[in-house]
């Protein structure tokens, strides 16, 4: 297993749509255990999304605390309730914001075996469930943000969303 680079606000590839995964391949089952990997590697870590790491797949690793949760071709097929909480993102290093998700998500996807199961989520879990699955569809939780602002996590400072936006572009 390989910790793998994780990509920072600003590259294209955040951006794009991710494609499903056709077959469980080798190369797939590689890049669970890499990403696997590269998620505890991390401090802060929650879950990872493999556009983070460049590939443009439907993959998802995430630990919310009960333990390695992997989905791939991941799909939420139903939502429901509210909650108002604070993000933050391996892409995004050093900020958090606040977004409106739903309460409670099911999503079905297929385990590194191929079965397809049903994963209900709620509170933090279904919050980490539609942040990565986001991530497959080019979005970041910035986009869903409420205030026009982020905070820097150290600080806790307010900083114009736009502002970092120029920032993490110039680095």
């Amino acid at each position: 297993m390989s910790v793998l680079g994780i990509l920072p606000f600003g590259e294209s590839v955040l951006r794009k749509r991710a494609k499903p995964v056709e077959a469980i391949t080798p190369k797939i089952v590689k890049l669970l255990d890499d990403m696997k990997e590269t998620l505890y590697a991390t401090e802060g870590r929650a879950g990872l999304a493999a556009p983070q790491v460049g590939m443009l797949r439907q993959v998802i690793v995430m630990d919310c605390g009960d333990g390695l949760i992997e989905l791939i071709n991941p799909e939420i097929i139903e939502a429901s309730g509210e909650q108002d909480g604070t993000e933050a993102c391996l892409s995004f290093p050093g900020y958090y914001g606040f977004v409106k998700r739903a309460q409670r998500v099911v999503v079905r996807s297929m385990n590194r075996q191929g079965e397809t199961f049903e994963l209900e989520g709620e509170g933090f879990l279904a919050r980490c469930i539609q942040h990565e699955v986001d991530h497959l569809h080019g979005e970041l939780f910035i986009d869903h943000v409420l205030e026009p602002w982020l905070y820097q996590e150290k600080t806790h400072q307010r900083i114009k969303l736009l502002d970092v936006m120029k920032l993490s572009h110039s680095n």
